[in-house]
């Protein structure tokens, strides 16, 4: 099914994802490297390093402290997140950082591949382009109804304070 930008954004909306900004591409099928999964590891630790300039947006994806440091020490992705591609390296993005954001797995990241397979045959294909390192929906943002703004600047106090402590 050929989309063109009015019902891309339409079919990104129904999956619970209207804030998510896309980007047309035309997919060029490229081979990748036998060495691009070991390429690929290093890049998710550099990426998880970029991190710390993030702090607002990690606070509001509720981690444990632990978490919340083992991913901007680049040691681990906690649990129900990903790090995904912009643009998949077999069709033509490349592997670095700027080609990189990282979102939840359940359900950003699994309606995000439902999006993309939908339009797999197509010649040309819109493709998730967060405006930042990380996606949260704007419903996460803003609080919204029956939100607790307390618990989001405590949450956001506390991470500031383990980058501060620990150096970041």
């Amino acid at each position: 099914m050929n989309l063109n930008q009015s019902i891309a954004e339409r079919k990104i909306a129904e999956l619970g994802m209207k804030d998510l900004p896309l980007m047309e591409i035309m997919p060029i099928k490229t081979s990748v490297s036998k060495d691009w999964f070991e390429q690929y590891k290093k890049l998710c630790h550099k990426f998880m390093l970029t991190l710390s300039d993030c702090i607002e947006e990690l606070a509001l994806m509720n981690l444990s402290q632990d978490d919340f440091v083992e991913l901007i020490t680049g040691n681990k992705i906690p649990e129900n997140l990903s790090i995904r591609f912009r643009i998949p390296l077999v069709w033509g993005g490349e592997l670095n950082i700027e080609n990189m954001f990282l979102c939840k797995t359940f359900p950003h990241s699994y309606n995000m591949d439902r999006f993309i397979i939908l339009q797999s045959a197509n010649e040309t294909v819109w493709m998730p382009n967060p405006p930042k390192k990380i996606y949260l929906p704007v419903s996460t943002l803003g609080g919204g109804d029956g939100g607790n703004g307390t618990e989001d600047r405590l949450t956001e106090t506390i991470a500031s304070q383990i980058v501060a402590d620990r150096d970041f």
